[in-house]
């Protein structure tokens, strides 16, 4: 489990990464960018901040070429505004969020088409034997007794 105060030290960099990427990065690279997460190690050396971008895979490229040239920027703006000891380094990497849900969805379609086929298949349609099948105890009579 995460230490709490990781996790809050993980939403203000979030934060002050995601004001300063949209203030003061002026890169034409830089694409329509969204920060997802912000994981720290436990030591808080490093930060790991994972992030999607609007559009084909060259927007892509090419934002995660601007956010590597504005990398030194955006440390020493997180150092500065949060005052610890030691700023943790940065990298970025894209978030296959997006990707996974998408392919996701594809599958619950094709599932989808393939029940529907399969119920299509079946009207009109009998079981092969008792329509309950299941052995039951048999049941006295008043006979019996």
């Amino acid at each position: 489990m995460a230490n709490p105060r990781n996790a809050k030290l993980a939403d203000q960099i979030k934060v002050i990464l995601a004001t300063t990427i949209e203030r003061r990065v002026k890169d034409p690279r830089l694409g329509f960018v969204t920060l997802t997460e912000v994981r720290l190690t436990g030591d808080n050396r490093e930060a790991t901040a994972f992030y999607t971008v609007l559009g084909d895979e060259d927007d892509r490229a090419a934002t995660a070429a601007a956010l590597e040239s504005a990398k030194g920027m955006l440390r020493s703006t997180v150092g500065g505004q949060l005052g610890m000891k030691f700023t943790p380094s940065l990298a970025f990497m894209l978030d296959a969020t997006p990707e996974v849900a998408k392919s996701m969805e594809d599958l619950l379609a094709r599932v989808q088409t393939l029940d529907a086929e399969a119920a299509s298949h079946s009207d009109g349609k009998t079981f092969a034997g008792d329509a309950d099948p299941y052995k039951k105890p048999r049941e006295e009579s008043d006979d019996d007794e």
